[in-house]
């Protein structure tokens, strides 16, 4: 069977459009990464190409000196594609399956306890004198919904009142690959939603704006930069020195859940995380915190 990279190459950027819902950027770097390939091949088809001489292909990005986190987003994007040649019908097996990932480790997020959350908002609330109310109100729900239902920034900044179903206690959120789930929203998003909306419905709001819910003071809806810069700055302000972003606040809602006795399954649902592996990250924080709990305060520790 030859090969036609370059309909090969489109057909699987339009695959990976409206089978996955990939942006623009993501596309581009899939398609980057299988160019890798080719190129590696030479002449070799892709559709000929077995586990040995995919896993030759590995060992070329560590002779690259690539990191171990390139390498393994690389061989991801190698599977996917493989994937599509298989489920398009092009090869009748898939010499991926087994390709060997190198490991990269894992980074653990840095996580907000209960107690920094609330010294965030309690600074938040001294503000209230030196800042606008509708400013205090937004960002006091803001925070709310991040810590308390774990949405990425780029669900929150994109919520849409028409999809808040409030009187049910959920949300229906649009994450990655356009993909809905409900999400439950607790009675304290709530209250400070209820607070905010008053101010909200004060601003002058721009054609096209009046559907999100969180907009700043021209009646536009917010962008993922400015809830970052208003959480680094309220994080200094109540003395947390940890880096922080509002990824921070979704990390800490999984943690909380996890340390509450939530399923793991639960947590995965409602982060939106499509494989049970990206979830499992929690429990890796949740073991390192009790480790330093033994460390610090088991007695025989203590006399060291």
């Amino acid at each position: 069977m030859s090969d036609n990279p370059n309909k090969d190459l489109q057909n699987y950027s339009a695959y990976l459009l409206l089978e996955q819902g990939l942006s623009a950027n993501s596309r581009e770097a899939y398609i980057h990464d299988v160019g890798m390939l080719y190129d590696f091949l030479g002449e070799t088809p892709v559709t000929e190409a077995d586990l040995r001489l995919l896993s030759d292909f590995v060992a070329s990005l560590a002779r690259l000196g690539l990191s171990a986190t390139s390498q393994a987003r690389i061989i991801s994007g190698v599977r996917s594609f493989y994937r599509f040649l298989f489920f398009t019908h092009r090869m009748d097996y898939n010499p991926s399956e087994r390709l060997v990932v190198p490991k990269t480790g894992r980074h653990l997020p840095a996580v907000l306890s209960f107690d920094e959350i609330e010294r965030m908002i309690a600074a938040l609330e001294e503000n209230l004198i030196d800042s606008s109310e509708f400013i205090v109100r937004r960002n006091r729900a803001i925070i709310e919904v991040l810590y308390g239902s774990g949405l990425r920034v780029s669900e929150l900044v994109n919520l849409k009142i028409s999809d808040m179903r409030t009187d049910d206690g959920f949300m229906i959120i649009r994450g990655k690959g356009d993909k809905q789930r409900l999400v439950p929203i607790s009675d304290m998003s709530i209250s400070q939603i209820d607070a905010y909306i008053p101010l909200r419905e004060q601003l002058n709001i721009k054609k096209g704006e009046e559907d999100y819910l969180f907009l700043n003071q021209r009646g536009a809806h917010l962008t993922r930069t400015m809830i970052l810069i208003f959480l680094k700055e309220l994080a200094l302000r109540a003395d947390i020195h940890k880096t922080i972003s509002p990824h921070t606040l979704r990390h800490s809602f999984a943690t909380a859940m996890l340390e509450g006795g939530a399923n793991l399954r639960v947590i995965q649902m409602l982060l939106g995380h499509e494989n049970i592996v990206t979830t499992e990250i929690y429990t890796h924080i949740d073991t390192t915190r009790l480790r330093e709990e033994v460390i610090n305060f088991h007695p025989r520790n203590q006399q060291r």
